[in-house]
């Protein structure tokens, strides 16, 4: 018996830590951009909203696979009708406008703001979005200015099986650069508009692209870029991607130039040999420089390694 008590002890202490631990990676995040919160009360916990608008989008920035919750709340002021309804918009790495519709939405009975002035916060509506490997960036916009609505996030991480990667020359030749970093140095590539970077690979694999942006020496600040991949001469996708002067990267060579911090973007294969092309759409921004990796346990003929 007193075994079978010492099992039923574990169990117990067990069970809670494990709860916890799946759990205990969400992340809660802060738009980039965020100039102010609603402090909103829920069953007793206090939680920051970040206030959306319709002029100005809320900008997350994100790194690896995993899922984004959007938990939206409208406001309801003094002699509010009964329901409300509003639309949320989002963005994802550049891509196409989804817009979610959040109709005949009612008060909360658990929630309140903690400036009872601003009204009574109504339930929540959620919106749930699966990220793929790579960084990202996610606007997030109200269609309209009214009704007032403010959003928090929250992002649930998905671990993968650690890759040993293997580099790639690009087919067509693009001018190596060599950078160092953390005393080590590292060849990129450079390619513009005009000279996109093409790959060649065997799939299914992922590709991973490493990109940074070249800053002139007296540039300051964060600069946004456009990149966009063809796969067998149809655009695949578009990715939005913002950077800053790297601290710890510089040329081998030239000291008027400042590389941007690395960007990654990872790229599924799907089975069969396929060609990439990967080029910036910014045509008057400066030129960028890319590096691309893949599994070494996808080796195939089309996969030069370096």
């Amino acid at each position: 018996m007193k075994i079978l008590h010492s099992i039923f002890l574990v169990l117990i202490l067990f069970i809670p830590m494990n709860l916890f631990s799946a759990y205990s990676d969400n992340k809660t995040i802060k738009p980039v951009n965020a100039k102010s919160t609603i402090t909103t009360i829920v069953s007793g916990t206090s939680r920051a909203y970040y206030p959306l608008s319709s002029k100005n989008s809320s900008l997350l920035t994100l790194k690896g696979q995993g899922q984004l919750k959007i938990i939206t709340r409208v406001r309801f002021i003094p002699n509010e009708k009964s329901t409300i309804s509003y639309k949320i918009n989002y963005r994802i790495d550049g891509g196409i406008k989804n817009v979610i519709d959040f109709k005949n939405v009612h008060r909360s009975k658990t929630a309140i703001y903690k400036i009872d002035t601003l009204g009574i916060p109504g339930e929540e509506g959620d919106i749930i979005i699966k990220l793929g490997g790579g960084e990202h960036n996610i606007k997030v916009w109200l269609d309209s200015e009214n009704p007032k609505v403010a959003s928090r996030y929250i992002f649930t991480p998905k671990y993968e099986k650690k890759l040993t990667w293997g580099t790639m020359n690009p087919l067509i030749p693009n001018e190596p650069v060599n950078l160092i970093t953390d005393e080590e140095e590292i060849k990129y590539f450079r390619f513009s508009n005009t000279q996109p970077m093409v790959i060649k690979i065997t799939g299914p694999t992922k590709l991973r692209i490493l990109t940074r942006i070249e800053n002139h020496y007296l540039m300051k600040g964060r600069i946004d870029y456009r990149l966009q991949v063809k796969e067998d001469a149809k655009v695949k996708r578009t990715y939005q991607l913002s950077s800053i002067r790297s601290e710890t990267t510089c040329y081998k060579k030239d000291d008027s130039k400042i590389p941007g911090k690395a960007k990654e973007i990872i790229i599924d294969v799907p089975k069969g040999t396929h060609q990439y092309e990967i080029l910036p759409l910014d045509k008057f921004k400066s030129t960028v420089l890319g590096r691309v990796l893949f599994p070494k346990r996808d080796i195939k003929l089309e996969a030069r390694e370096e």
